[in-house]
């Protein structure tokens, strides 16, 4: 950054072990390349770890650190970039860290599943966010006080959320649109071949839903019902009732497009957020089962295996 003129905004990065290095770079470069369209250093940014020590990313690549979270310095934003793992060494650092900021008004976001770390450190309630579509059925058991939207990005007073990925992109390009102007900000999309910057009203692509774009409108509007309601199953008539449809109309609907029966496409979504559940909760499979709309133990677990390859009780027993 220059000697001479002092950056307008200073953003800083909490990464700890298995983070997601697409996601911070993403983030990261968006900030350079406006930069260098801007004409100045505008952005800059500085990262930390719990110790301070060098931190280890989910593809294996080591990263050295420019603080120690508890020494850094005011920033006006404080991201927690976390990866797979949310266990790891110095949390309770990293939570206190969060929390005395929080206190002070500070603003904080998160990039990817470091939503999570936020709402431990109590600092999501009162406030929508979002997390990575994997990890939202785990949040939202979690923390059923924290409105978790499932949309690409979120931003609630001063709290920055997003999936991370290319959300990560989204997010700072609105941060960059308020700042320096839409102009600049589809300038910088363009620099990514970005075709086009989601907005927060735009929805993760989760799941077995990733198949629906350019699909019926229709089908999609079922396909949401059936995920909203995957602890109480809605009949057949109910859902095409709702897309005003008869149930033969969605038979031939989701054969047509997705290959299966819509019984079958909702079964796959009940036991896709089972295991969710089964992999990111401490839930009791029973538990697991009823909030997937089994009511049935053995039911479940030979879905579950028909499904997977494998019955609940060992894939609670993987460690991801």
């Amino acid at each position: 950054m220059s000697d001479h003129v002092l950056p307008e905004r200073q953003f800083a990065f909490l990464l700890v072990d298995k983070f997601s290095m697409f996601s911070l770079a993403a983030a990261i470069d968006v900030f350079r390349s406006a930069n260098r369209l801007a004409g100045r250093d505008y952005y800059a940014w500085m990262t930390a770890s719990p110790d301070g020590d060098p931190v280890v990313a989910s593809n294996g690549l080591p990263l050295k650190v420019d603080y120690a979270v508890g020494d850094l310095p005011p920033v006006d934003i404080l991201f927690a970039c976390v990866g797979l793992a949310l266990e790891f060494p110095g949390k309770s650092k990293v939570l206190g860290a969060l929390r005395s900021r929080g206190r002070r008004g500070a603003a904080l976001g998160a990039l990817s599943v470091g939503s999570y770390l936020l709402a431990e450190a109590g600092q999501l309630e009162g406030h929508r966010c979002t997390i990575h579509w994997e990890n939202r059925a785990g949040f939202v058991e979690r923390f059923p006080e924290i409105e978790c939207t499932g949309n690409v990005f979120e931003i609630d007073r001063k709290r920055y959320t997003c999936a991370g990925g290319t959300t990560s992109i989204d997010l700072m390009l609105e941060i960059i649109r308020c700042d320096l102007g839409a102009d600049l900000a589809n300038q910088v999309a363009n620099q990514f071949h970005h075709e086009r910057i989601r907005g927060d009203t735009d929805r993760q692509r989760v799941g077995p839903e990733r198949d629906l774009t350019g699909k019926s409108e229709k089908l999609k509007r079922i396909v949401a019902l059936m995920a909203e309601n995957l602890d109480e199953p809605w009949s057949a008539v109910e859902l095409a009732k709702a897309a005003g449809l008869s149930v033969r109309q969605v038979e031939r609907l989701f054969l047509r497009h997705l290959n299966m029966t819509p019984g079958r496409y909702y079964m796959r979504l009940r036991l896709e957020r089972a295991r969710e559940l089964l992999r990111q909760t401490n839930l009791p499979i029973l538990d697991v089962a009823i909030a997937t709309g089994f009511t049935s133990h053995s039911y479940f677990a030979q879905s579950y295996r028909l499904q997977f390859g494998r019955p609940p009780s060992e894939e609670r027993r993987t460690t991801y």
